[in-house]
């Protein structure tokens, strides 16, 4: 039995797997996951996990190397946003449109589904080489 770090079977695999450049995305529950992107749905109610309880334990398993939000985060959801910029301080951020968010989601590797019930909490993070 696993002792450390993520117990979540799934999360775990596609973290082993990722290599540098690699993403993954933590979304609230109504991102839309296209069909053939692995879908990791964790969410148990409204509001639970929570987006950030999730990044949280996931950023303590994945180093990173850039993160990419939707641009109307800054203004539709400034709770969640301000605690991004404060767990992202030096790391490179890209804004995209909601819009484009979602394309790129085309290219992670699995979108992590949570409970989170508030408007744009939705990241896409870009692993970056252990060594």
């Amino acid at each position: 039995m696993k002792r450390n770090g993520i117990i979540n079977s799934e999360i775990s695999k596609i973290l082993s797997y990722m290599r540098h450049t690699d993403l993954i995305c933590i979304s609230d529950l109504g991102l839309p996951c296209p069909n053939d992107i692995k879908a990791i749905d964790l969410s148990l109610k409204l509001g639970s996990p929570s987006f950030m309880d999730v990044l949280s334990e996931i950023t303590k398993d994945m180093k990173i190397e850039r993160i990419i939000l939707a641009e109307e985060i800054k203004n539709n959801n400034k709770e969640v946003y301000n605690k991004i910029l404060s767990m992202f301080e030096n790391i490179s951020i890209e804004y995209v449109s909601h819009n484009n968010f979602k394309q790129k989601t085309l290219d992670c590797k699995a979108i992590i589904r949570t409970g989170e019930a508030t408007p744009y909490a939705n990241i896409i993070l870009q692993s970056a080489c252990i060594f």
